[in-house]
Formats: structure tokens, C-alpha cells, sequence
């Protein structure tokens, strides 16, 4: 970290002291401190960073005509923007209607000098294509309708088909745009509250991870970093829905039975990814300076949306925007 960059921070924490620091305030980035770039100089940057510093990043649910609220919050409680913005291409109609103000936040992001992810809360491929979360994207479906499901010819999979490529001129936008995107498809998929997750072993979660990467890959969207994810549930094994190291760029874990991961959490991470960055995709607790400094190959972390304020003090949120460890919008630096 830079001297100016610390300096800036002593600044920022005074003013937030003092009560100066709120919405109206803007923050100075560069324009357009992001040029194009491939996914592999991001990749290689969360290597880089690893064992040393940590991106912060913060998720924007639903609505999709509001892709920037939480943000927002982060950079109107520290003064600072997160260096990772994170979006979702949405489930509902009415939000899937606004897919392009997703996109179009992606690119204003990634100009300002944010890394993107996406994250995507697909509707069961048995029911239409957008949908509740309850009864849609929180559903069960038999194995043998998953079965179909990444079945080639079934009608499951041909449906399965066309509701993959519905997003495929959204995220054509950003490969076109030279933006590389943090993709998190079938999140938490060791968990049973969504279509696609508890299912272990090679035709389980970990096929249907592989089939939509090649999918992608044949509508050639390289700028996708692929993003494999699991939940911190207590039972483990979870190399069991692991797709494979040519199928995963980035292993990362939501953490959501507790505060932070254990040790045992990280350790069986690492076990998995070997020289892949890893990250907590999701989490409700801003870190603290225990496991910033504990837990250090993290490459970023990334605050579920109303979680933001909902589970941490402004104190908590700015001690960690403010941690040395921690790299914001403008500190993020792709070579």
C-alpha cells in the first residue's frame, strides 16, 4: 500500500470521525481506471495478492433497476467504494426485464476500478423461465428430473439449453467490452435449498458446473473467471462436488453458519484449490482484524447485500474498509 493510499485512509477516518463523511461526498477514481482486459490478469492478480492483501467486495441483490444500492451504503458509511462490485442476473420477471441495468453497473464498476462478479439465481429448468425464489429457485426436483436435466436430447435439457442462452447476450456485453467477470454460477450447491444443490459425485452439481462452462465456452465467453462455490455447513466432503481443476478458476465459500471460517474451513478449502485463488464469496459479517490477519489467502470477501447494515455496527464496516490489509475502488491495480 502506498503512503498517499494511507494517507487518504488517516484522512477519510477523520472526517468519518467527525461526522463529515456521507453521500454527498464523492469519491475521486480516475476515468476509466480499468481498461480491457483478459481474465487471466485478474486471475493471476488474485494469486499475486494472496497472503497479503484482500479485495473487499459487496453484493447487490434484487431489484435489478437498483444494481449499485448496497455499494452505495459501503461508500456512504467509510467514503470508499469496494474494490469488488457484485450483481446477480436475477430470477424474478420483473428483474430479469431489467437484466441490462445489471449490466450496464458492471461496466460503470469496472471503469471506476472495481473487479465485477456475477451471480446467478437460475430457475428450475421444470418450471418457466423466470420465477419466485420460493417454489423457483428455492425448489426440489427429483434426480431423475435432474437427471434429464444434464441429459443431452431430453426435453429438460433442452429447455435447460434455452434458458442458458437467454444471458448469454448480457454476459457477451461485458466479453465485448473487455471486462472479465467473477461468474458464480450453482452457489452453495453442497446445500438442498436450491434445484441444483446436495448432489455429490460426478453426475451431481459438479456435471451440471462442467456442462454450462462448456456451453459458455462455446458461445465464446473466455472473459469468464469460473467461480466454483460451497456453503461452511458442518458436514464437509466437499471435493465431492468439486467439477475439476480445468473447469474452476477461482474455489471460494459462503460462510453462513457462523460468523467466519474456521480454520478447519480454510484448511479444506486450500486442500482443494492447491495453487487457485480462493475467496468467501458470501458472508453477513464484515471481517475483523483477527481474520484478516489469521486467514491470509483469502483473495477477497464479499458482504451479502442487506446483510451490510443488517448484521455489522458502521464501527465494524469501517474498521475493516479501513485495514491495511484491505484494497477498495481505487486500489485495486490490474498489471
Amino acid at each position: 500500500m502506498t503512503s498517499h493510499t494511507r494517507r487518504t485512509r488517516i484522512a477519510l477516518g477523520a472526517a468519518l470521525v467527525l461526522g463529515l463523511v456521507g453521500s454527498a461526498v464523492a469519491q475521486p477514481v480516475d476515468a476509466e481506471a480499468f481498461p480491457a482486459k483478459n481474465k487471466s490478469t485478474v486471475i493471476q492478480y488474485l494469486k499475486t495478492i494472496a497472503g497479503t492483501n484482500i479485495v473487499s467486495g459487496q453484493h447487490n441483490k434484487e431489484p435489478a433497476s437498483l444494481p449499485g444500492q448496497y455499494t452505495q451504503q459501503v461508500k456512504d458509511i467509510t467514503g470508499q467504494y469496494p474494490g469488488l462490485w457484485g450483481g446477480d442476473l436475477m430470477f424474478r420477471g420483473q428483474d430479469a426485464a431489467n437484466r441490462q441495468r445489471v449490466i450496464d453497473q458492471a461496466k460503470t464498476e469496472w471503469a471506476n476500478g472495481s473487479l465485477v462478479a456475477l451471480t446467478w439465481h437460475a430457475c428450475s429448468p421444470t418450471g418457466p423461465s423466470t420465477c419466485e425464489f420460493d417454489g423457483g429457485v428455492k425448489t426440489q426436483i427429483s434426480n431423475a428430473q435432474f437427471t434429464q436435466i444434464v441429459t443431452g436430447g431430453t426435453a429438460l435439457n433442452t429447455t435447460w439449453r434455452q434458458r442458458m442462452a437467454e444471458v448469454v447476450p448480457y454476459l457477451r456485453q461485458l466479453k465485448d467490452a473487455g471486462i472479465p467477470v467473477l461468474f458464480r454460477p450453482f452457489h452453495e450447491m453442497n446445500e438442498t435449498w436450491n434445484w441444483w444443490g446436495g448432489r455429490s459425485g460426478a453426475n451431481g452439481g459438479a456435471k451440471i458446473f462442467q456442462q454450462m462452462r462448456d456451453y459458455f465456452d462455446a458461445q465464446g465467453l473466455d472473459n469468464l473467471i469460473w467461480v466454483w462455490n460451497v456453503q461452511d455447513n458442518p458436514q464437509g466432503g466437499w471435493s465431492g462436488y468439486y467439477p475439476g481443476n480445468s473447469y474452476v478458476d477461482v474455489v471460494s465459500l459462503d460462510v453462513w453458519y457462523k460468523n467466519y471460517p474456521s480454520t478447519a474451513d480454510y484448511q479444506q478449502l486450500q486442500s482443494i484449490a492447491g495453487t487457485k485463488p480462493i475467496a468467501i464469496a458470501e458472508m453477513g459479517k464484515v471481517p475483523d482484524a483477527n481474520l484478516l490477519q489469521s486467514q491470509t489467502r483469502w483473495s477477497y470477501f464479499m458482504i451479502w447485500s442487506e446483510q451490510l447494515r443488517g448484521n455489522n455496527s458502521n464501527t465494524e464496516i469501517q474498521n475493516t474498509y479501513f485495514h491495511p490489509r484491505v484494497l477498495n475502488q481505487g486500489e485495486v491495480v490490474l498489471p
